[in-house]
């Protein structure tokens, strides 16, 4: 009796390790992540001083992310962050009069901690840089322009293994979005710097190739 348990335990760990093996994030591969992202800006964006002295406040907006990453080392990887226009209706001094669009690619570098070992968790975090592209924007009564913004950007994530291509993912960035803005009314160009600086949060699936 007591052979036939061992040998019935020996099959199933042999049974066991080549799935469990199988689910080791590591070097070599590529992956994506995607499902809905939140951007919320930070609470103080700036205001056009004298003579129009408004605050300026823009507000959160949802949509659908995703990214495309590749893991060249077991503990490293790089990640492209990629989403659909996000749009921002802005405040001024407490009035919706404006609106912007942007679209934010973000790369990082990311440090896996937990890289090229069966644990189901892979926590991540990362760092890199920002890119934001601002249009449509729009100004009740005049006319309102963004310009491009570079920045720096930070990440921190989870990866939780469902097989061995599935993972539930939760993820969040901050990025550092300024950009020159210039408002025009009544043929008058007033400037600013508009600082976004939002908190992305972004909840899904991850999929290995």
């Amino acid at each position: 009796m007591r052979r036939a348990l061992l040998v019935s335990s020996l099959a199933l760990t042999a049974a066991l390790v080549p799935a469990t093996s199988a689910l080791a994030y590591g070097q070599g591969d590529f992956y994506t992540r995607f499902g809905v992202a939140k951007v919320a800006p930070q609470s103080d964006n700036g205001d056009f001083g004298a003579p129009l002295n408004m605050k300026i406040d823009a507000d959160d907006d949802s949509g659908f992310a995703f990214t495309l990453g590749y893991r060249f080392h077991d503990k490293l990887g790089v990640e492209l962050l990629a989403a659909q226009r996000f749009e921002h209706q802005v405040a001024l001094n407490d009035d919706n009069l404006a609106s912007i669009k942007h679209l934010p690619p973000t790369l990082t570098l990311q440090y896996y901690p937990l890289g090229g070992t069966d644990a189901r968790v892979q926590p991540y975090l990362g760092a890199g840089i920002n890119y934001t592209h601002f249009s449509d924007e729009k100004l009740d009564g005049g006319e309102l322009e963004l310009d491009d913004s570079w920045g720096a950007a930070a990440q921190l994530g989870v990866d939780l293994l469902i097989d061995d291509h599935w993972a539930l993912n939760a993820a969040a960035w901050y990025l550092d979005i300024d950009s020159d803005a210039t408002a025009t009314l009544g043929g008058t160009d007033y400037h600013t710097n508009v600082g976004i600086d939002p908190i992305v949060v972004m909840g899904g699936l991850s999929y290995r190739f």
